[in-house]
């Protein structure tokens, strides 16, 4: 190398920031037991340091990070269906990078029980609660099913918003998602699931990757890459359904367009050409111990 050429090298700074947009995996929601329908699952918890963060907290300071050194990435998946329609949704799992970390959306939930708490909470069914958000900062709520006739179960908190509580005949509205533009587009994430719906009654909708509610139908499984919740089971006595899976997370980088990200070998991810000053990485899948680094 010339020697200029090293100069400049050894004269670059060692240090840099790095913007992130981390979602965790939803939770899954409860099976319809009996005829009682299953709570939505809650969204994935959600941390951001551009444009919103979850549970409607402040953004976050951009993490500082240094050239060459191996930093953790793991993303979240959705939390399974259950085994059998008698049973509790799933809690989704966490995603990470470096020091953050969110908190896998709460399980919804199926018949008195009340919903679980993660990053949103997740549904209760018929006489249950609604989830707490845990920890705080991160995602919402969900609501409280219903005893009416054809009663409706809460649905999932998400990011945006509280999980709608179940009404007489209808399942309760997935909690809202929160809208990011760290991509250089505005994209909703952790949605939560809808609630279902006992005997023929109106399903509980849900966006933001969050599953819809199921009537007289197994829920709808929350949206991969959002963190959304799975959607509340929806039966009738002596027909059984199963609740929707939750939707995996997601981890999104962005940095300045003079670095060069390196994936492990366990990291799946794109980034597209630079725009504005920066490179985005989008990072799908990762299990845990894999990093990435710049250079």
């Amino acid at each position: 190398m010339p020697i200029l050429g090293i100069i400049a090298s050894q004269n670059r700074p060692r240090t840099f920031t790095v913007d992130y947009l981390v979602v965790a995996g939803g939770g899954s929601s409860g099976g319809a037991f009996g005829g009682t329908p299953g709570g939505g699952g809650g969204a994935g918890g959600l941390r951001s340091t551009v444009t919103a963060t979850g549970g409607g907290g402040s953004l976050e300071t951009a993490l500082e990070c240094e050239l060459s050194a191996n930093f953790t990435v793991t993303i979240g998946a959705g939390g399974a269906a259950g085994a059998s329609p008698n049973t509790n949704g799933n809690v989704g799992n966490n995603s990470v990078f470096s020091s953050i970390t969110s908190a896998g959306g709460g399980f919804g939930a199926k018949d008195t029980v009340t919903g679980g708490a993660g990053g949103s909470g997740g549904g209760g069914s018929y006489t249950g609660a609604g989830g707490a958000a845990s920890p705080s900062g991160q995602g919402n709520a969900g609501g409280a099913g219903n005893t009416g006739t054809n009663q409706g179960s809460g649905a999932g908190g998400g990011g945006g918003g509280v999980g709608g509580a179940g009404g007489a005949t209808t399942g309760g509205t997935g909690g809202s998602g929160t809208a990011t533009s760290i991509t250089g587009s505005s994209v909703t994430y952790s949605g939560g699931g809808g609630g279902g719906t006992y005997n023929g009654g109106t399903a509980g909708t849900a966006s933001g990757g969050g599953g819809a509610g199921g009537s007289f139908a197994n829920g709808t499984a929350g949206t991969d890459n959002t963190g959304g919740g799975g959607g509340g089971a929806g039966g009738t006595n002596g027909v059984q359904y199963y609740g929707g899976a939750g939707g995996s997370g997601v981890v999104i980088l962005r940095y300045a367009d003079t670095l060069t990200i390196t994936l492990g070998a366990g990291v799946t991810g794109t980034t597209p050409a630079a725009s504005g000053g920066f490179k985005r990485t989008t990072i799908t899948a990762a299990g845990v111990g894999n990093t990435v680094s710049w250079a």
